[in-house]
């Protein structure tokens, strides 16, 4: 079965944290947090096996001058697939998300990857972690 990329799918809350469940990032995310999140965000890209939810993405914009990728996740059994890369062709090409002047990007790892799709590391980036989270 082919996969297929969606933008804007209904997505059930219980499915995306089970996904979310592979990525130490994002571990712990209660299925009334996920609703709440995607009532919220401005753009969501979703893979699909099927029925099966393999893969997930997001972005919050002004749909013009900044734009953020969060919660690029791809589960292990179709990792190195193209999963990934697709999620990230169909943002970057997307109509509105492809005239944004600067996206923003928090990772950890996976610099090569997002290096790939003109990406570069930076100073500019910054985080706040909630005291006892070891996200």
């Amino acid at each position: 079965m082919a996969i297929e990329i969606k933008e804007g799918a209904a997505v059930d809350p219980s499915a995306l944290q089970a996904l979310y469940e592979h990525a130490p990032w994002a571990r712990g995310r209660t299925a009334d947090g996920i609703r709440t999140m995607l009532a919220h965000t401005d753009y969501h890209f979703s893979a699909w096996d099927g029925p099966r939810l393999i893969g997930f993405a997001r972005v919050l914009t002004d749909g013009i001058y900044r734009a953020t990728l969060w919660d690029v996740v791809v589960h292990p059994d179709y990792q190195g697939r193209g999963v990934g890369e697709e999620l990230m062709n169909r943002i970057l090409a997307h109509p509105v998300l492809s005239r944004v002047e600067k996206f923003w990007l928090n990772t950890r790892d996976k610099f090569g990857f997002y290096q790939k799709f003109g990406f570069v590391r930076s100073e500019q980036g910054m985080f706040r972690e909630q005291p006892g989270k070891n996200r």
